[in-house]
């Protein structure tokens, strides 16, 4: 971040000074929300939730080195040479004080939503375009009403394009992000399920998703997966350009000649209005042309080429628990994409584990979370998709993964394992730790699939 004054803090958040510092020209050089991670300079921002609050940790944060801090009521007592400034929402705050900094960077913003694929194609986007130019990017799944001001207060001096992604669970909350980013080019990645207990519908989820255009620059640029039902709608309804991406005729942005090699990565030859080349992306499934597409249109947006464009995808390296190819002694492979789960990115998923050319194929799966009331309808679709993809023995588990078991034996699969608890699971792990085995972990964020991933790391054979 570059540095601010108080006086510009001042003007941004329309707070209070209190306190006895008084120099306006008194300097912050970061903002921080966590007063553990607090570096000398920074401004301490507490946030409030239902559970927590953050002024608690006020003096904490002060006396570790922060300046001054945001406060949404007046303190007892102030420590000297700090400065506080009194607003009405310290969240709210945040917001406003990321728009105002955003506006001293006149570069463009791409901003990207989506039900399934964000991430990926966030980093895919900001590794094509960093051939050429400085990029910054959201890192990790900063996408919400915090992550996203945060992800602006890390611009600098050196950045000449900003990568944002946007999420979001309910209503409204994407037309409050792209409204703070106000981008030059807008993506959605796909509609799917994810978010449907708060949303209720698909049509629902697509509206949702649609408000990121409400806040599309005037002449910006819309960037949309033509295979998509509902994205396919938009079609000539938008008032900004838009160009459409897949695998279907009459894309703009298109794949051919798709193939994987099941092990390490996925070749095939992309076609654009103006060029044709191949490009190899060093990750698995086929649903990696979709990133690979939307980044191809975003890079020749900014005037780059197909060498460049090459070169970047090569450059690829997918967020941790992202469908991470975990090579480990005794031939054996784990594909650790534990980080999050949704009907969409199973099916995926299960098509990646068929992919596996000549290898046992173990799924280790679990609960996938905002389904609403057809959870159970879609734990056992899954259950068949990973039996259709060949898949050889399936651990499930969770609570709702009981559904995803009981489909797949419905499907035919006859090597399959319910555990409620991931510490029953543990006999069933050791005995796939085997050669030739390429085990599939994958169930939404709360359940921390990553545990098994360690468990399996530290079972390994020697």
């Amino acid at each position: 971040m570059e540095a601010l004054s108080l006086g510009q803090l001042l003007e941004a958040v329309d707070g209070v000074l209190l306190g006895e510092v008084t120099d306006l020209d008194t300097a912050f050089t970061g903002v921080c929300t966590d007063s553990r991670q607090i570096e000398p300079g920074s401004l301490f921002l507490p946030l409030e939730g239902e559970r927590f609050d953050g002024h608690a940790f006020l003096q904490d944060a002060l006396e570790a080195g922060a300046v001054g801090c945001l406060t949404a009521r007046e303190r007892e007592r102030y420590l000297p040479g700090k400065f506080y400034v009194k607003v009405r929402s310290t969240q709210r705050a945040l917001r406003d004080l990321a728009w105002y900094y955003k506006q001293r960077f006149p570069i463009p913003f791409v901003a990207i939503t989506g039900s399934v694929g964000k991430t990926t194609t966030k980093d895919m986007v900001a590794a094509v375009l960093s051939v050429r130019y400085q990029v910054h990017k959201t890192e990790g799944n900063y996408n919400n009403d915090i992550g996203v001001p945060l992800t602006l207060l890390g611009l600098e001096r050196r950045h000449e394009v900003c990568v944002v992604e946007l999420g979001m669970d309910r209503a409204g909350e994407i037309d409050y992000l792209s409204q703070l980013v106000e981008p030059d080019v807008a993506v959605v990645t796909n509609i799917g399920d994810s978010h449907m207990e708060n949303l209720g519908s698909r049509e629902a989820i697509f509206q949702a998703k649609c408000e990121i255009f409400h806040h599309l620059k005037p002449g910006g640029l819309a960037i949309l997966n033509g295979d998509d039902p509902l994205l396919a709608t938009l079609r000539g309804k938008l008032s900004q350009p838009a160009r459409f991406v897949g695998r279907e005729e009459g894309m703009d942005y298109t794949a051919l000649d798709v193939d994987s090699d099941g092990a390490t990565h996925l070749s095939c030859t992309v076609r654009t209005p103006s060029a044709q080349f191949s490009v190899e992306i060093p990750a698995l499934g086929a649903h990696m042309v979709y990133p690979t597409l939307m980044a191809a249109a975003i890079a020749e947006r900014f005037g780059m080429g197909g060498d460049e464009i090459t070169q970047g995808v090569r450059a690829f390296l997918p967020t941790k628990m992202r469908m991470n190819v975990v090579r480990c002694p005794g031939d054996i492979m784990i594909l650790n994409d534990a980080y999050n789960a949704s009907p969409q990115s199973m099916r995926a998923a299960a098509a990646v584990l068929g992919d596996a050319k000549g290898r046992r194929k173990v799924a280790v799966v679990g609960d996938m979370k905002e389904l609403g009331s057809s959870s159970q309808a879609f734990h056992r679709a899954v259950g068949g998709y990973f039996a259709q993809a060949g898949t050889d023995r399936l651990i499930a588990v969770g609570d709702q993964a009981r559904f995803i078991a009981e489909g797949a034996r419905e499907a035919g699969l006859e090597q399959v394992d319910y555990y409620p608890e991931l510490e029953q699971a543990e006999p069933a792990l050791l005995r796939e730790l085997r050669a030739g085995s390429t085990i599939l972990v994958k169930a939404s964020r709360s359940m921390a699939f990553e545990r098994i991933v360690d468990y399996l790391l530290a079972h390994v054979p020697q």
